[in-house]
């Protein structure tokens, strides 16, 4: 099975693609948006045919203490319009500190900060996507 992971930001959304087995995630870009994800619709809806997605995880923003915070709500609204309508499975996973996983891994590769700023969305999304997919493994 074929995922497509998400991190949902407040102007990008960060994509990450699983291999066909659903082993691998890697990243697959950014789709920006101007605090309406829902403008991405369509582009979703190419990426999901071309690369015959079958499933999406999308970043769930927890606060520290568990609680569901503005940006969580937003995550839950964004996940029904999914699932509405692009009539996939829309599972969520827990995204916290997966923006600092992936900030920490492009400061590693020695990554510039003009440059980090343009990949650390997709980066972020398939942190969250190989999570899910080790979950599942278990």
């Amino acid at each position: 099975m074929r995922y497509l992971g998400l991190d949902l930001g407040s102007k990008t959304i960060g994509l990450a693609l699983s291999d066909k087995t659903g082993l691998i995630a890697t990243s697959y870009g950014i789709l920006r948006h101007d605090n309406d994800p829902l403008s991405c619709l369509k582009e979703l809806k190419e990426v999901i045919a071309k690369e015959k997605v079958e499933g999406l995880v999308l970043g769930f923003p927890k606060n520290m203490n568990n609680t569901i915070g503005p940006r969580g709500e937003a995550t839950l609204d964004f996940k029904k319009h999914l699932e509405e309508e692009l009539s996939l499975p829309v599972y969520l996973e827990d995204e916290r500190l997966t923006t600092k996983q992936a900030e920490d891994v492009l400061l590693l590769g020695d990554v510039s900060r003009k440059k980090r700023k343009k990949v650390i969305d997709g980066i972020a999304a398939t942190i969250i996507l190989q999570n899910y997919l080790d979950k599942r493994r278990k």
